[in-house]
Formats: structure tokens, sequence, C-alpha cells
């Protein structure tokens, strides 16, 4: 499912236009990148959370030149689903 997907299916379930589902959604996005920019977490209950994993200093290899890298230690964002959210999908998501 692409955002075009979302935005159609939230439009014909709600009766909106897609323009107005479509401003919506970027803004939903764009509130959480900024929130996570800012070093704070976003909670939904009952969906999940978008939260900041902080990843350690490494070695890591150069293939191509045959020689060992320091990476820096470094934050990225996540998401943690809610356990209501796991359940659902062990429940009702065929395993494949």
């Amino acid at each position: 499912m692409t955002k075009a997907d979302i935005v159609a299916n939230i439009s014909d379930k709600l009766g909106m236009e897609k323009a107005d589902v479509q401003a919506t959604i970027e803004t939903f996005m764009e509130e959480v990148k900024t929130s996570l920019e800012s070093g704070d977490n976003v909670y939904l209950r009952g969906f999940g959370s978008f939260i900041i994993k902080t990843r350690a200093e490494k070695t890591g290899r150069n293939i191509s030149k045959n020689t060992t890298i320091k990476i820096p230690a470094h934050n990225i964002p996540a998401f943690k689903p809610a356990k209501v959210f796991v359940e659902g999908v062990k429940t009702n998501v065929e395993v494949k």
C-alpha cells in the first residue's frame, strides 16, 4: 500500500476531498519528523511509537579497499508497534 492508496481509502471512508486528506497526512508525517529531529519521541496509543534508537560505535569493513573503518555512534528513527497492533497482525495475517 502506498501513500496514494491510503489517501484514497481515507477519502472514500470519510467522504473528504483527496487534497484535504493528502494535506493532513503530509502534515502528520512532517510533525513526526520534526519531533524526532528535535529529540522527542511520538507515542500513539493503540498504534505504536516513533522513537529514536542510538547505535553504538562499531568497526566496519570497506571490502573494495580491504580496509577497516570506524562507524561513529549515531541515532536512527524507529517504529515500535503497540502490543494490540502486533497481536492483530499475528492473528489476522497468514504466515507465508
